[in-house]
C-alpha cells in the first residue's frame, strides 16, 4: 500500500468515525444545547396564587431538574422558546428531518393533534417524542396537548398549553433500549401524527414502523412494565396500560406493583376525578395543591400535569411521570408512566407537595 493510498484511507475512516460521533450526540438537551442523561420540567399554570392573591404569569415559566443538578430551578427561558429545555432538545429533530438522514428515525405522537380540536378516543391517552439512530435517542414523554409541532413548521408551544400546569420527562437511551421501548408503544397505542423511520429499522422496530404508517396488525397484548436503562446507567420501570385494563393504573397497578403507598398528581376535572383510596394494602391519594414557595401555591384543579410519588418516609421511594390522569374515564384508556428510584427528582416532587387528599 502506498503512502498516498494509505493517507487517503486513514483520512477516510477518521471521516467515517466523526460521522459515527457526530450521529452519537442524539440525546435530551439542557439548556446550553449541552448532552445530558435525563431531564424532567414542570410547566407553571398561568395563575399561580401569592399571598392569598392571584398573580398573573405568562404560563410559560417553568422549573427544571436534570442529571447535572440536585434540586429545582426556575428557569430564566419560557418553554416557548427555542433556549428552553424542549426547544434545544426538540432542535435535533427538526435538523434532522431537514437533512433527510436515512439514519435517523424519529415518531411524534399524542391523542390531540397539534393545529387540531379532535380528541378522539380510538388511540392512547398518550404523549411523547422518540428520536434515535443506530447509537442512540431520547424520549420524551410529557403531558402537554397539541405539542410539539411538525418538524416543517420548527418549534412552538400552543397556547393552549398555557393555562394549566404540564409536566415531562426526557430521557437518553442507547440503541439497545429501543426493542424494548418498541414494545412498550405497542400496548400504549399511541395517535402518531408525523414519523419517519427508514427502511432499515423496519425489521428491528416492528411495532413503531407500523405505528408510523398506520398499518399496525398487531394484537394489541395485555399490560406489561419493562426495565429500561439511561445511557449513563440510571434504571427506570415503564408501565404500559392498554385499553383492555379497565381499572385505574394507580391503585390496580403501579402501587401494588412498586410496593409503596402513591401520591398523585394529574387532571382533577369536575365530575371525572376518583377519590383517595386506601381499600387495598397500597395506598393513593390525590394531591390537592403545589407549592413553589411559602407564599406561592397552585391548586390541583389547574394542573394538567401528571405524575405520582411514593409516600414520605418511604425506603427508596419512587417518583413516575406519564400520561394518564386518576379519572373514571381514563379508565377505559392507554397509556403508561416512567418510574424512577433517583433521589433528586424525588425529593423536588416531594417538596412540590402542599396538600392531599386523606381517605374518607
Amino acid at each position: 500500500m502506498t503512502a498516498r493510498l494509505l493517507n487517503t484511507s486513514l483520512a477516510l475512516l477518521c471521516l467515517g468515525l466523526f460521522e459515527v460521533l457526530k450521529a452519537a450526540k442524539i440525546s435530551c438537551r439542557n439548556e446550553e444545547g449541552e448532552a445530558v442523561d435525563w431531564f424532567t420540567f414542570y410547566k407553571l399554570p398561568r395563575q399561580v396564587k401569592r399571598q392569598d392573591k392571584d398573580s398573573g404569569e405568562t404560563g410559560l415559566e417553568y422549573l427544571y431538574l436534570d442529571s447535572t443538578t440536585r434540586s429545582w430551578r426556575r428557569s430564566e427561558q419560557l418553554m416557548n422558546a427555542t433556549g428552553s429545555v424542549l426547544g434545544r432538545t426538540l432542535h435535533q429533530l427538526y435538523k434532522a428531518h431537514t437533512s433527510k438522514s436515512n439514519n435517523t428515525a424519529y415518531l411524534m405522537y399524542n391523542d390531540g393533534v397539534p393545529k387540531s380540536m379532535n380528541y378522539g378516543s380510538k388511540y392512547g391517552h398518550t404523549k411523547g417524542v422518540l428520536l434515535w439512530n443506530r447509537v442512540q435517542g431520547f424520549w420524551l414523554i410529557h403531558s402537554i396537548p397539541l405539542f410539539p409541532p411538525i418538524p416543517g413548521e420548527g418549534y412552538d408551544y400552543p397556547p393552549t398549553g398555557r393555562r394549566n400546569g404540564q409536566s415531562g420527562i426526557c430521557i437518553t437511551f442507547k440503541y439497545n433500549q429501543y426493542e424494548a421501548i418498541d414494545s412498550q408503544l405497542l400496548v400504549c397505542n399511541p395517535n402518531v401524527y408525523s414519523c419517519a423511520i427508514p427502511a432499515t429499522f423496519h425489521q428491528t422496530f416492528i411495532h413503531m414502523s407500523q405505528l408510523c404508517s398506520k398499518s399496525s396488525s398487531s394484537e394489541i397484548p395485555g399490560r406489561h412494565v419493562t426495565k429500561l436503562q439511561s445511557a449513563q446507567g440510571q434504571n427506570f420501570l415503564h408501565f404500559a396500560k392498554p385499553n383492555s385494563f379497565l381499572d385505574d393504573i394507580f391503585a390496580a397497578w403501579m402501587a401494588p406493583q412498586l410496593k409503596t403507598h402513591l401520591l398523585a398528581e394529574t387532571w382533577q376535572r369536575t365530575g371525572q376525578e376518583l377519590p383517595s383510596n386506601c381499600s387495598l394494602p397500597y395506598h393513593v391519594y390525590n394531591i390537592k395543591a403545589i407549592k413553589l414557595s411559602q407564599k406561592a401555591y397552585f391548586t390541583s384543579s389547574q394542573d394538567h400535569s401528571k405524575w405520582c410519588i411514593s409516600q414520605k418516609g418511604t425506603k427508596n421511594p419512587w417518583t413516575c411521570i406519564g400520561d394518564i390522569n386518576r379519572s373514571a374515564s381514563q379508565a377505559f384508556r392507554s397509556g403508561g408512566f416512567i418510574c424512577t428510584q433517583n433521589q433528586h427528582i424525588y425529593r423536588a416532587f416531594q417538596g412540590l407537595i402542599l396538600s392531599y387528599e386523606k381517605c374518607v
